[in-house]
C-alpha cells in the first residue's frame, strides 16, 4: 500500500506541475489512494522530493534524479543561473548568494546532487552556506559552479 502510494506520488510529479500538499492529496484521492497530508508529508520526507524552479516563476515538487556521469543535470543548472546572484568560499564553506526566497531551492539541490564532497547544507531566504569536507574541496566546488554559470 505505502509503495504503491509512493509510486504513484512520483509518477504525479513527473507528470503534472503540483506545488503543494494539498494538490498531491487531490490527486492522489483523485486516482482513487486514500490518505491524509501527514502521510502525504512523511512520502515526501521519504521519498527526498524537492519544491524546485517550475520555469514560470513558481515551485513545483521534483523528484532526485540519478546524476550519474554528470555532475551537475539540465535542472541544476537552470536553478542556478536563475537563482544565483554571487558565491564566495572561505576554508571548508562556500556561500551562495541567491535572489530573495531562493535559498533554500540551491541548498535542497545541492543536496539532491548528494555529493560525497558535500558534509551539508544550510539554507535561509537568500543564501545557502555549503559546508565542504575540505578547503580544496571548497575551491572546486565553487569553479565548477562559476564554470556552470558562465
Amino acid at each position: 500500500m505505502k509503495s504503491n502510494r509512493q509510486k504513484k506520488i512520483l509518477e504525479l510529479i513527473s507528470e503534472k506541475s503540483i506545488e503543494t500538499q494539498e494538490q498531491l492529496l487531490k490527486e492522489l484521492q483523485d486516482s482513487g489512494y486514500k490518505s491524509t497530508q501527514a502521510t502525504i508529508s512523511r512520502d515526501i520526507k521519504e521519498l527526498r522530493i524537492i519544491k524546485t524552479l517550475d520555469g514560470f516563476g513558481g515551485y513545483r515538487y521534483s523528484a532526485p534524479q540519478n546524476r550519474e556521469g554528470e555532475k551537475f543535470d539540465a535542472r541544476f543548472r537552470i536553478i542556478f543561473r536563475e537563482c544565483v546572484t554571487s558565491m564566495d568560499y572561505a576554508q571548508n564553506m562556500v556561500v551562495i548568494k541567491t535572489m530573495p526566497g531562493l535559498g533554500a531551492a540551491a541548498g535542497a539541490n545541492i543536496d539532491a546532487l548528494h555529493m560525497p564532497s558535500v558534509v551539508g547544507t544550510l539554507s535561509g531566504d537568500d543564501t545557502a552556506l555549503v559546508i565542504m569536507r575540505d578547503a580544496e574541496a571548497a575551491m572546486d566546488f565553487c569553479e565548477e559552479i562559476r564554470k556552470m554559470l558562465d
